[in-house]
């Protein structure tokens, strides 16, 4: 199927992409073979969307009705928070990151990999909470929608008060529909604490657990970065596992980010690189939390994120543990792309011959 369809325009600010979400377009979807589940929830697919460009409701039903079954609502908060400047998406030049790269060169065109500057942008509360019960509404059985939260770390605050935060707006997307909420402990495109919380698992359990007390049985995803230590992960498996659900991979890998007249972007700040690059990162990050999951014979369920283009993709991740795989950059770049691997899933092997496992 060919089809020159509406995504993300990079060209405009994220303002001018929230009020022109594009229309759902009707088209007719490959069946995804197999029986699929979601945190104990059945679902059509393991294809997702993770928070990103699930920017308010219309957005969400444009990619539900292109083969996304598993929708993350962009990360909220609180109270308003406006976006960063242009440019809010950068692509670069690069092969796959491993987390030690410091700068990478900006790219003429986008071949698979863009640095990504947002800031966690939100809207209003009672803008989002009524948006996000509409569009719980309007999805069709088999999908299910995710609320992204984030709390807004103040001067002085302790983590129990940031840990309050969180869990308010957790209650608030339960309260609005959400089937399961996701905590946001990585973005490395923000100074605050809030950004960097999956290092921290002492507090990251504190977040959880205080979001725990607030949704109850409601499924709670936390959202980790690049995390390639066995100690570090051990760590934050065993501060939040009482709490948590499960975790989502791998939110980018971080560098610096080159323009063409050699000066560095974004004031010389970090910002998470996102794509293609981060495959080999994130695949080998799922591998080894799994690892640490079945040594210490949890129940946590880990959510396979970075670099997913292809059904071959897909399949890689739930091969070293993924239940479901969220696809953001693809998605972006062609909003074909969960219809694309359902067709190429549904006729039940790759290019070279190889059926699926399942």
């Amino acid at each position: 199927m060919e089809a020159d369809l509406p995504r993300y325009d990079i060209s405009k600010d994220y303002a001018w992409n929230y009020d022109h979400a594009p229309d759902p377009v009707p088209i007719r979807l490959p069946e995804f073979p197999g029986t699929w589940e979601f945190l104990g929830r059945e679902v059509n697919s393991p294809i997702g969307i993770p928070a990103g460009p699930l920017l308010n409701g219309r957005w969400i039903l444009y990619y539900a009705r292109l083969g996304f079954d598993i929708l993350t609502y962009k990360t909220v908060r609180s109270g308003a928070h406006p976006c960063y400047p242009l440019p809010n998406l950068v692509p670069v030049q690069t092969g796959p990151l491993r987390g030690t790269e410091d700068v990478l060169d900006v790219a003429t065109r986008m071949t698979g990999s863009w640095a990504v500057s947002f800031g966690m942008p939100s809207a209003e509360p009672d803008e989002w909470r009524r948006d996000v019960e509409r569009t719980k509404l309007e999805l069709a059985a088999g999908q299910l929608l995710v609320v992204s939260v984030v709390g807004t770390a103040q001067p002085g605050w302790s983590i129990d008060e940031l840990a309050e935060d969180y869990a308010r707006c957790a209650k608030w997307a339960v309260e609005s529909g959400a089937d399961a909420v996701e905590a946001n402990l990585s973005c490395p495109n923000v100074e605050s604490r809030d950004g960097r919380l999956y290092r921290e698992a002492e507090a990251a359990g504190t977040v959880a657990a205080t979001i725990r007390r607030e949704i109850g049985s409601t499924p709670l995803i936390l959202k980790t970065g690049h995390l390639a230590e066995s100690s570090a992960i051990e760590a934050l498996l065993r501060h939040v596992e009482a709490s948590a659900d499960a975790l989502s991979m791998t939110n980018s890998v971080a560098t610096r980010v080159r323009g063409t007249d050699g000066a560095l972007l974004f004031g010389g700040a970090k910002r998470g690189i996102c794509g293609a690059a981060t495959r080999e990162a994130s695949l080998e990050q799922t591998r080894v939390f799994q690892r640490h999951i079945d040594e210490l014979a949890l129940e946590i369920k880990l959510i396979g994120v970075g670099g997913v283009f292809t059904a071959e993709h897909v399949q890689d991740y739930l091969k070293v543990g993924a239940e479901s795989v969220q696809i953001a950059t693809a998605a972006m770049v062609d909003p074909l792309v969960a219809w694309r691997i359902r067709e190429a899933w549904s006729a039940g092997s790759t290019e070279d011959g190889h059926h699926w496992l399942r």
